[in-house]
């Protein structure tokens, strides 16, 4: 264990990087813990008011974010001072992600509709982290053996091809496949090949003339959505909190 703890994590400089991870989830699920107690009037918690002003928690995760973020750049790779940055930037990001559905929208969405924005992206967030801790390189250039790497040509065709997979999926309505793809190559490549989105830029640029590929375009994301919508809103409500049903209201900014 302690063979393969320096190996992979030590040695890698990947050390700072699971402190932050860490450190992000603990804030995040801290966070909604206490906002979800505060919801149900239990516990000691209590919004902070002062002046009739809401400050939102988002405020204190920038101040955090931005002192972890310098204190990483200005401090060495394997110092304490690294290691302090990482967790003080996780938690500020962990901060500041929970209401990103609210920077989002220049709104109180928190516990609307719009609100499992924060939740999703706080998971895509540890994912695709924890996929880089594991071994996974952006654009696939972990895919690459050690003379491939030191061939700059091939690794910027192959980075470019990657990321080109990624920007077609991303085109296509598929944010979450061309987000994960942007580690995992075969994630963007099955994106990009796949029928875009109902309202996606590709589908109103390229199927515009398409009738039949819009109409199977329709079909296949009503069939996905009917079988994947409702776990994922079951998960997304299990780790943020169900959103009130009076709260839900359209998108305003």
């Amino acid at each position: 264990m302690g063979d393969w703890w320096y190996r992979n994590i030590v040695e890698p400089g990947k050390l700072p990087l699971l402190l932050a991870l860490l450190s992000f989830v603990t804030s995040f699920l801290v966070t909604r813990t206490i906002t979800r107690l505060i919801r149900a009037g239990r516990g000691p918690f209590r919004n902070i008011t002062p002046g009739g002003m809401h400050i939102h928690h988002v405020v204190p995760g920038i101040v955090l974010t931005i002192i972890g973020g310098f204190g990483a750049v200005g401090s060495g790779r394997h110092s304490f001072a690294s290691m302090l940055s990482a967790v003080i930037f996780g938690l500020g990001a962990g901060l500041v992600l929970d209401e990103f559905a609210l920077v989002l929208h220049l709104d109180d969405v928190y516990w609307t509709e719009q609100g499992r924005q924060s939740v999703e992206l706080v998971v895509l967030t540890t994912a695709l982290v924890a996929l880089v801790l594991g071994g996974f390189l952006p654009f696939g250039v972990n895919e690459l053996t050690e003379s491939e790497r030191h061939n700059r040509g091939i690794v910027v065709m192959n980075t470019a091809l990657n990321f080109f997979f990624a920007l077609v999926a991303l085109a296509k309505g598929k944010g979450r496949m061309a987000l994960l793809g942007t580690v995992v190559p075969f994630v963007a490549m099955f994106g990009a090949i796949r029928l875009a989105r109902p309202g996606s830029p590709w589908w109103r640029m390229f199927y515009k003339n398409r009738a039949r590929a819009r109409a199977k375009s329709g079909l296949r994301a009503y069939h996905h959505d009917k079988r994947w919508a409702r776990p994922r809103r079951k998960l997304e409500d299990l780790i943020g909190g169900k959103p009130d049903p009076e709260l839900t209201r359209p998108d305003s900014r």
